[in-house]
C-alpha cells in the first residue's frame, strides 16, 4: 500500500494554497486594472494638452509629435481624402470627428476637425464629442482616452478653426506599445487552474471512499479478496486496515465452525454406523423403528448445520446465468419424479396496432416470447434456496407453483403454496435459526430452511419476504440482477 496523507494535512494545505492563489490573482487583477487606469488617465490628460497646444500654438506635450502638412496633403485633408496621404496604414479606416467648445466666444468657439486613420477599426466617438456641458479640451481628451483603449496605433490630423492641418503621431502615448501589460486574464486563468486541482483533489480523495465503500457493498453479492489494499488518505488506510483485521477474524471464525461441524459430521458418522448395525439385531420392530428414526434425525441435523455454515462462508464465485433456465430445470425435475410443483407462466399481452393504407380497422397482436433472463449469481446457492422454497410449500402447503418475474435490476422468483395455515406476518417470525411454526410439529426438519435462503438472498443484493397469494402463502425470493 502507497504511503498516504492525512486528510486535515490536505485540509489544512488546500486552504493556505486557496488563499495564496486568491490574494495572488486578486494582486494581478487590481495591479492591471490601475495600470491600465493610469495609462488612461495619461492619454486623457494629454488630449487636454495637446488640444490647448494646437489652439495657442504652443508646444505639444511630451510624446507628442506634431508636422504642419504640406499644400497637396492639406488640399486632401480639406476634402476628407486622408486615406491618400503618405505613410497611411492600408487598409486605411478613417473616422471624422468635429469638437467645438461651449459657449459663443470666438475663440473658446474655434472648431477642431479631426481625421482619426487606423488600419483595424473605426472608432465610436460620437457619444464622447457629443456631451454638452463638457469643455473642448475635455472631449478631445476623452477621444485620447478612447484611442489608448484600444490597440490600433492611429494617426490623427487635425485642424483647430482656420489653421493649417497637422499630423499628430502620439503613439508613444496611446499606442500599443505604450500600453501596460493585462494580467487580469491570467488572473482569471490562475484562478481557474487552481479551482480545477482542488476539485480535482477533492473528487479523488472522496473517489478513493467511494470505491472502497462499494467494494464492502458488493462483497457479499459479488464475492471479494482476502484482504483490499487502498491508496488514499491516512484515515481511509485505517478503515482498511480495521476491515481487513474483521473480515480475516470472521474468516477463522466460520472457518473454524464449519471444520468442527464437518469433524463432529465425521466422526458421528462410525458410532451410528454401528448404532444402525446394532439397531437391526434388535428384535422389537416398534423400538426398531424408533432407534432409526434418532439416529437419522441425529445425522441429518449436523447435516442440515453443516449446510448453513457452508452458506454464511459464501465461498461459491459468482457468474452470469439464466435464471430462466435454472428454474425451469429445477421444477422438470421435480415433474421427472412425480412431484406436485408446476411453473406458472405469464399470458403473453395483446398488443392494439394501428391502421394501415390496407385496413381500416385496428389489428391486434402478441409480444415475442419473453427472453431469457440473466443474472449474475451463485448457481449452486441459488438452486438449493429455491429447492428449499419449494420443499417448505410441498411440505406445508401439499402443492409449489414457481413464478418467474423481473426488472431490469432485480429478480423475484415466487413459490406458492396451497394453503399452509399460515400467515404472512407468522412465516416471518420464523427465519431465524431453529425456529419453526405450530402447524409444522408433524412434519420433519430443523428450523434451518428459510434461514438459508434468507442467507442466500442476501447474497445477491435481495431479500426474502412473504405475500398472501390467491391459493396459499407466497415465497418471494429478490435477487438483483448485476
Amino acid at each position: 500500500m502507497s504511503k498516504g496523507f492525512r486528510l486535515q494535512t490536505l485540509g489544512g494545505a488546500l486552504i493556505l494554497v486557496s488563499f495564496a492563489t486568491a490574494f495572488g490573482s486578486a494582486w494581478l487583477w487590481f495591479a492591471s486594472t490601475r495600470s491600465w487606469q493610469d495609462h488612461l488617465t495619461l492619454s486623457y490628460v494629454t488630449g487636454i494638452s495637446l488640444y490647448e497646444a494646437l489652439r495657442t500654438g504652443a508646444e505639444p506635450p511630451s510624446g507628442i509629435n506634431v508636422t504642419v502638412l504640406d499644400a497637396g496633403e492639406s488640399a486632401h485633408a480639406n476634402h476628407g481624402e486622408f486615406s491618400r496621404l503618405s505613410d497611411i496604414p492600408t487598409p486605411a479606416f478613417v473616422t471624422n470627428v468635429s469638437i467645438k467648445g461651449p459657449g459663443r466666444d470666438p475663440v473658446s468657439g474655434d472648431t477642431l476637425s479631426l481625421g482619426i486613420v487606423s488600419g483595424n477599426l473605426r472608432y465610436s466617438v460620437s457619444e464622447l464629442v457629443s456631451n454638452e456641458g463638457q469643455a473642448a479640451a475635455q472631449k478631445f481628451g476623452n477621444v485620447t482616452r478612447l484611442l489608448a483603449t484600444y490597440c490600433s496605433e492611429p494617426i490623427l490630423f487635425a485642424r483647430m478653426g482656420a489653421q493649417q492641418w497637422r499630423r499628430i503621431d502620439g503613439r508613444s502615448v496611446w499606442g500599443c506599445d505604450a500600453a501596460p501589460t493585462d494580467l487580469r486574464l491570467l488572473a482569471v486563468l490562475l484562478c481557474l487552474v487552481a479551482l480545477a486541482i482542488l476539485a480535482t483533489l477533492v473528487r479523488d480523495t472522496s473517489a478513493h471512499f467511494d470505491r472502497f465503500a462499494r467494494a464492502l457493498h458488493n462483497r457479499r453479492r459479488l464475492g471479494g479478496p482476502q484482504s483490499y489494499e487502498v491508496q488514499g488518505p491516512e484515515e481511509l488506510r485505517d478503515i482498511v486496515l480495521a476491515v481487513n483485521s474483521y473480515l480475516e477474524h470472521e474468516r477463522t471464525q466460520l472457518s473454524k465452525r464449519a471444520t468442527v461441524l464437518s469433524g463432529v459430521s465425521h466422526d458421528l458418522g462410525t458410532p451410528a454406523t454401528r448404532l444402525r448395525l446394532r439397531t437391526a439385531l434388535i428384535e422389537d420392530v416398534g423400538l426398531r423403528d424408533k432407534f432409526e428414526a434418532d439416529i437419522d434425525s441425529m445425522t441429518e441435523m449436523i447435516e442440515s448445520v453443516l449446510t448453513y455454515t457452508r452458506a454464511e462462508l459464501n465461498e461459491e464465485t459468482p457468474r452470469q446465468l439464466s435464471l430462466t433456465s435454472l428454474v425451469e430445470a429445477l421444477v422438470a425435475d421435480y415433474e421427472d419424479l412425480g412431484r406436485p410443483v408446476t411453473i406458472r407462466t405469464l399470458d403473453q399481452p395483446l398488443v392494439e396496432g394501428g391502421r394501415s393504407v390496407f385496413a381500416s380497422s385496428l389489428g391486434h397482436g402478441a409480444l415475442p416470447e419473453v427472453q431469457r433472463i440473466l443474472v449474475m449469481a451463485r448457481p449452486i446457492s441459488l438452486k438449493r434456496a429455491i429447492s428449499n422454497l419449494i420443499e417448505n410449500a410441498m411440505k406445508y402447503g401439499r402443492r409449489a407453483s414457481v413464478e418467474l418475474t423481473a426488472t431490469s435490476d432485480h429478480a423475484t422468483i415466487v413459490v406458492e403454496d396451497e394453503g399452509s395455515g399460515m400467515s404472512a406476518e407468522d412465516i416471518e417470525a420464523v427465519v431465524a435459526p431453529f425456529k419453526r411454526g405450530d402447524n409444522t410439529k408433524a412434519v420433519d426438519g430443523f428450523g434451518l430452511g428459510l434461514t438459508i435462503v434468507a442467507t442466500v438472498a442476501e447474497q445477491h443484493g435481495g431479500h426474502l419476504h412473504f405475500e398472501t397469494g390467491t391459493q396459499g402463502l407466497r415465497a418471494c425470493l429478490e435477487i438483483c440482477r448485476n
